[in-house]
């Protein structure tokens, strides 16, 4: 399959790294080593897929003329969009037969597959509680940025992250989320947030930019047992604990498992792209359409919050 790379940056040049030979093309407005400055000069017969890795803004625009010539599509998340713009993409798609695949990539983490995997089995029981925590320390950064520090901030960056994590683990919620906690410590975008919803289960999610140490965490509690993630490949060793309940009470059995490799998300995410082209998987962006309500909806009330 022949791809071209719409933006080099830091997630570009990663997606160029596992495309091997198939990247044909390389695209941004000012970035040195780009064989083109705009898609639209990219011969269309010479490529068949795009990834698109460009700031947020610019999206939609380059997937209503890729998919509208037929070109399959890998786009960073999040993709930020109204339910009506994604409807219209969606059509666009399938009367074009053309795949589109919002690149969530924590989803190939081999501890969050182990994780999944613990969850469908019953292990744990009905769950009751989940728990999630995600950060960095690249406030900075983002600041010093020319297009980063701007809009949802973490809630879209991390946050966008943990929704979909939610909604692949356990799926995805009926009840509507709060906003519990943001905060601009050295952004003027949200650079920590909390947020959650009541229900069964209830969702405990938390991002940040000012987590100095990398972290992510997910805690799952259940009827018959509870589950504990820490860490992420890209980091060293990530970890799985699986804990058996004792009834009445009492200190649990558990076990762990140990995951350390390379980080292998970016490779079995362009492979399972690969797969939905060569299926003919057609989109619907349920997804999308989903993260888009409840990010906006957060923004909105966070708004609201800090105003009164």
């Amino acid at each position: 399959m022949r791809c071209v790379i719409v933006g080099l940056g830091t997630q570009g040049k990663k997606r160029r790294t596992v495309c091997g030979a198939d990247a044909v093309a390389t695209v941004d407005p000012v970035a040195d080593g780009a064989k083109y400055r705009t898609l639209r000069d990219v011969p269309l017969h010479t490529y068949d897929a795009a990834l698109v890795c460009t700031p947020d803004h610019d999206k939609v625009d380059l997937l209503r003329y890729l998919l509208g010539h037929g070109k399959h599509v890998l786009v960073e998340k999040p993709l930020l969009a109204s339910a009506e713009a994604l409807h219209d993409l969606a059509r666009t798609a399938r009367g074009m037969k053309a795949i589109c695949y919002t690149a969530y990539n924590h989803r190939f983490e081999p501890v969050v597959a182990a994780l999944k995997s613990t969850i469908t089995s019953g292990r744990v029981g009905r769950v009751y509680l989940a728990r999630m925590f995600y950060g960095n320390g690249t406030a900075r950064d983002v600041f010093q940025s020319p297009w980063r520090d701007r809009g949802l901030g973490v809630l879209g960056d991390l946050g966008s992250h943990l929704l979909d994590l939610t909604a692949f683990l356990l799926g995805r919620p009926r009840g509507a989320f709060t906003p519990w906690l943001g905060s601009r410590f050295e952004n003027k975008a949200l650079d920590h947030v909390t947020f959650g919803a009541a229900g069964m289960p209830s969702l405990e999610l938390s991002a940040s930019l000012v987590s100095w140490r990398n972290s992510f965490e997910i805690d799952v509690v259940g009827e018959t047992g509870s589950a504990h993630v820490r860490g992420l490949c890209k980091w060293g060793p990530s970890t799985l604990t699986v804990r058996r309940r004792v009834f009445p009470s009492g200190r649990p059995e558990e076990d762990t498992q140990i995951f350390e490799s390379p980080d292998l998300t970016w490779a079995r995410e362009y492979a399972y792209f690969q797969t939905l082209c060569r299926d003919g998987a057609l989109p619907d962006f349920a997804n999308d359409i989903w993260i888009n309500q409840v990010l906006g909806d957060l923004a909105h009330r966070a708004e609201q919050r800090e105003a009164a």
